[in-house]
């Protein structure tokens, strides 16, 4: 199997448990933060939502400064809308995925902000590091925030006290 065949079935079961944490976020409390450092859910879900228009830069360009882009953050309407933009996000950057060969995975990437660099390796560790672990981190925070707010926090890697998956 091919580096990139192995990256698509990581990305499509982490689609999956990414959606499924979108569906459940309360419309109601687009406000609602833990703590005042943290994120408020209102921005926090349209966050993960968009995530892989960002895995889709690492995937077709050498490098990207934020400060040059052009990513717009995405206003949060509801649950329903969030699920859209991720699904079409998501298509986009499974579409590129497929389409890349593994020699591209050693190719140079770098992040940046006004010139200065916030990440530089290969395409491969820009891919794993800020794009999966990246949606994965703020999946996991999108799960405190549903439990805080008394929704059922879905199973990922094995069941959650809500999801017992016939356990």
């Amino acid at each position: 199997m091919s580096i990139t065949e192995l990256l698509l079935l990581e990305l499509d079961e982490e689609n999956k448990k990414t959606r499924t944490a979108l569906e459940r976020v309360p419309a109601d409390k687009k406000d609602f933060a833990p703590h005042p450092k943290s994120m408020p859910l209102g921005k926090l879900a349209p966050h993960v939502a968009q995530l892989a228009g960002f895995g889709l830069i690492i995937l077709t360009t050498p490098e990207y400064d934020f400060s040059k882009g052009s990513i717009k953050p995405l206003p949060f309407e509801s649950p329903a809308q969030l699920v859209k933009a991720f699904d079409e996000e998501s298509a986009t950057v499974r579409a590129a995925l497929q389409a890349t060969k593994d020699e591209a995975w050693k190719e140079h990437w770098k992040l940046s902000f006004q010139g200065k660099t916030i990440f530089e390796g290969s395409r491969f560790l820009a891919y794993r590091e800020m794009f999966m672990n990246h949606v994965v981190h703020h999946r996991a925070q999108l799960g405190v925030y549903l439990r805080l707010n008394e929704k059922p926090v879905p199973a990922t890697y094995g069941p959650s006290a809500d999801d017992k998956m016939g356990f």
